[in-house]
Order: structure tokens, then C-alpha cells, then sequence
């Protein structure tokens, strides 16, 4: 498996910067970033069970305390596309030494754009983060 988790590491770090995003929610550092399934090795996406598809997205939470120290929390969420049409994320929790990391899949058209709000709970705190993202088949 770290085989498989340095390999997604990797790969995340390549994205272009602009993939990945931060905010401050309440006392914590939330990183999130989405991106097409497809730029993943089958071996990472064998490994964590995912399904590699030009179709699908990959949404990718962390949250980090002021000092960067990784927290572990409940994460439930929902992804609407302009239309309406609203989908439940399924976050699954990805530990690897003092990383954690939340995955989701979220299947979707050419130029969809989701509007996300995912609910973080951690350390008896609920906060909510809320961001957009439009997504290409490619």
C-alpha cells in the first residue's frame, strides 16, 4: 500500500498548483482539490478502490490544524450541478503515516460545473466547506 500512497502523493503534487486550493475554516487549514480519475495510475486507483473513468471526478479533502498537524474527521457532502441535480459524496478516509486524506467519486458530464458543500466534523467542531468546480472529459 505505500507503494500504492507514495504513488498517489506523487501524483497529487504534479497537479498544476491552481488544483489545489486551501481555506481557513475556523481553527483549521482545509485542503481540497478535484480532478479527473483518469490522471490516476491504475495501481493507485486498484490499490484505494476507486474507478478510473473519463467520467468520474476525484474530490480530495484534508484538514490540518494552524500548525499542519493532520486531523482526522467525519466528512459527509453533496455536489450540485447547475441544473439541480444534487449527489450524496461517499468520502473514504486514506491514512498513510501522519497524512489523512478524504476521497470521494463523483460521476459527471463534459463541462459540468458541481457546486460542492462538504461538512467537516472534528474535535467537536462543525465547519463547512463550500467551492465550485467544472470538470472536462478528457
Amino acid at each position: 500500500m505505500k507503494t500504492a500512497w507514495g504513488c498517489l502523493l506523487a501524483l497529487l503534487m504534479t497537479l498544476p498548483l491552481h488544483a489545489e486550493q486551501m481555506q481557513a475554516l475556523g481553527p483549521w487549514q482545509v485542503h481540497y482539490n478535484a480532478f479527473n480519475s483518469s490522471f490516476l495510475t491504475p495501481e493507485v486507483a486498484k490499490a484505494y478502490g476507486l474507478e478510473r473513468s473519463r467520467y468520474n471526478g476525484i474530490i480530495n479533502v484534508a484538514v490540518q490544524d494552524k500548525n499542519g498537524k493532520a486531523l482526522a474527521a467525519g466528512l459527509t457532502g453533496e455536489a450540485k450541478n447547475l441544473i439541480g441535480t444534487i449527489r450524496t459524496l461517499n468520502f473514504q478516509q486514506v491514512k498513510e503515516g501522519e497524512a489523512i486524506y478524504y476521497l470521494a467519486v463523483l460521476p459527471y458530464r463534459n463541462e459540468d460545473t458541481y457546486q460542492f458543500t462538504i461538512n467537516i466534523m472534528a474535535d467537536g467542531r462543525h465547519e463547512i466547506l463550500k467551492f465550485q468546480q467544472t470538470f472536462y472529459v478528457d
